[in-house]
């Protein structure tokens, strides 16, 4: 009686095990990588005249920050390519993904450094403080916890873990022109653009989707791709003010 009713448990939890893989979230997307994937790449290109961007006054820590700052809230460099706009998959089901390195965050002169900077969901950021004087780590944000850490020269080092999908806003409050943007991201197929507006995502599940490029003072924009099995499929955004 004992040997049957083990076996029948075993047979219960592989049913259960079966039926929950069935509908686990980047199901459908494993099985189209096995079929084969493709790569998306493109630019992010500025249409029109730059506009002017205004200096700021600079109030504290001048010795190291200067007397003024120009805000980098859009930086468009050669052939007019948009810097930090962010390009994702949207409607793609898919495990987060796991970064190639130890997302960073850094303070250096007086900006964060990336201005945008992309984490998986339940994945810890470092912030780093290179300066020696006081910053300090305000987040703006809604599903995660909001924060508002000091940061002083001699503590370097910080740490936190973001569990849940958006985008955030940092700023320092002693610095108002300092800004950066944490992109918690529920799944791989996410990009930032260089220097130049260009972006790459890669191993994408062959099939059709649509593509979507944020920035922030640029909007949000998107178009549908058609991403064939071991191909590139090339995109160009054009943005404007």
């Amino acid at each position: 009686m004992r040997k049957l009713f083990r076996m029948r448990l075993w047979l219960a939890l592989l049913a259960i095990l079966w039926v929950t893989w069935g509908y686990l979230p980047g199901k459908e997307t494993r099985g189209a990588t096995a079929k084969g994937a493709g790569t998306i790449t493109g630019v992010v290109r500025f249409v029109g005249e730059p506009p002017k961007l205004e200096k700021v006054p600079v109030t504290s820590d001048t010795a190291r920050c200067g007397k003024e700052r120009v805000p980098k809230a859009l930086i468009i460099g050669a052939n007019k390519g948009v810097q930090y706009a962010v390009i994702s998959l949207t409607g793609i089901r898919s495990m987060p993904g796991k970064p190639p390195k130890r997302p960073e965050l850094d303070q250096v002169d007086c900006e964060f450094v990336p201005r945008v900077v992309i984490i998986p969901v339940g994945s810890t950021l470092t912030v780093f403080n290179s300066d020696d004087f006081l910053h300090t780590f305000h987040t703006s944000s809604t599903r995660n916890r909001p924060l508002n850490r000091a940061q002083p020269g001699i503590r370097k080092i910080l740490t936190e873990r973001f569990r849940y999908p958006e985008t955030i806003a940092v700023t320092c409050s002693r610095h108002p022109w300092m800004r950066a943007w944490i992109v918690v991201a529920e799944h791989p197929y996410y990009a930032v653009t260089d220097d130049t507006g260009s972006f790459t995502i890669g191993d994408v599940p062959a099939g059709s989707y649509q593509l979507k490029v944020w920035h922030e003072t640029l909007g949000e924009t998107a178009r549908d791709v058609v991403v064939k099995p071991k191909a590139e499929t090339k995109v160009t955004f054009e943005l404007t003010k």
